[in-house]
């Protein structure tokens, strides 16, 4: 825990050098890049922009949580490392606390919860970065980060300046921002801003919140909260360290109303969520399962045991593997269900 603010004393050159990739992304995928630099100071962004000028693309890697590689990446890639969290104001109606990009997500997760900065215990364990939290527009068990989020300090790679961005200039959608429309590489997020309510309250409308016998009985406190939805994720889901993935391998997939009533017309046990805007989500680990993939293997690509929406590196995959095993579970949900399922990592 570092109340310091967002920067360390580290040269500003960079100089590329040849790295290996597999411990570097969650699937585990054997991948080297010749051209890798690690960011360890904003003042090193110059530089970066000087050589992402020379180089045919730029990668930008914060944990490899959310990537399928190559065995070769080309051009330049840049690992996020910048650290640093601290309260930037104690506000009657909120906390307004900053963190560095190359941060955990979960590290940081947990460092606000020890502090009584309370809000986004309900997004804890999902693995990451800081920086690249608002690419994804993480969310879990309730709650999105755009609903906590204030700001975030962004620099243009392209036009070698800092930006500050709002959630609006980050057209925040499900699972989706300007980030991921942008062209690759275009961005690196230096630190984000998140404004987490007072007073606090839980958010418990889950359903496997609601079943969890921590937070049925009296008045829950943030750390139940969190501690709750560590003990459902590791239950459900795979720890990247022990078997490759890259979490929920699929978005849940959004239809309207009139193509989810006919759906359920048909398959009378098809789970869905209604949706602020009149439509309804679909859950991809249902349709995924009913299809027959859960647990099931294409080479050393597989679907996880426990929950059909993690894709696993049951050892040695490649990209090829792992994306073969993903269109042939888009081809069997869309024939069945003629519901298309989208890929949530970003296929390099």
């Amino acid at each position: 825990m570092s109340n310091s603010p967002v920067h360390t004393h580290a040269s500003p050159a960079l100089f590329p050098v040849s790295q290996d990739l597999t411990r570097l992304n969650t699937l585990g995928l054997a991948s080297r890049a010749d051209a890798f630099v690690t960011l360890g100071d904003p003042a090193q962004l110059p530089a970066l922009s000087q050589l992402a000028r020379e180089a045919s693309s730029l990668l930008v890697l914060g944990g490899g949580s959310n990537l399928v590689l190559p065995r070769q990446v080309e051009g330049l890639v840049a690992r996020v490392a910048f650290k640093g969290v601290r309260l930037l104001q104690a506000r009657p109606d909120a906390w307004l606390v900053e963190a560095a990009g190359g941060e955990t997500w979960h590290g940081f997760v947990e460092a606000c919860v020890n502090q009584g900065w309370d809000g986004l215990e309900n997004l804890a364990l999902i693995p990451g970065t800081v920086g690249a939290a608002p690419v994804q527009n993480i969310g879990a068990y309730g709650v999105e980060l755009e609903e906590r989020f204030h700001s975030l300090t962004a620099w243009d790679v392209r036009e070698g300046r800092h930006v500050e961005m709002s959630a609006a200039d980050c057209r925040f959608s499900y699972r989706d921002s300007v980030f991921k429309h942008d062209e690759p590489g275009r961005w690196v997020i230096v630190s984000v801003r998140f404004a987490l309510p007072r007073p606090w309250r839980p958010v418990l409308g889950y359903p496997d919140l609601q079943r969890h016998v921590r937070l049925a009985e009296g008045a829950p406190t943030a750390r139940d909260v969190f501690d709750a939805v560590c003990e459902i994720r590791r239950a459900k889901l795979p720890d990247p360290a022990v078997t490759g993935n890259a979490g929920s391998f699929f978005k849940n997939p959004i239809v309207s109303a009139g193509v989810r009533d006919a759906l359920l017309s048909r398959f009378p046990g098809l789970v869905s969520y209604a949706q602020p805007d009149g439509g309804y989500k679909l859950a991809a680990g249902w349709l995924i399962d009913q299809c027959g993939w859960k647990g099931r293997s294409l080479g050393a690509a597989g679907v996880h045991e426990r929950q059909a929406l993690v894709l696993v590196n049951r050892g040695g995959a490649t990209a090829a593997d792992i994306m073969g095993l993903a269109h042939a579970i888009q081809g069997a949900v869309s024939e069945r269900y003629g519901v298309r399922l989208e890929p949530e990592p970003v296929v390099v």
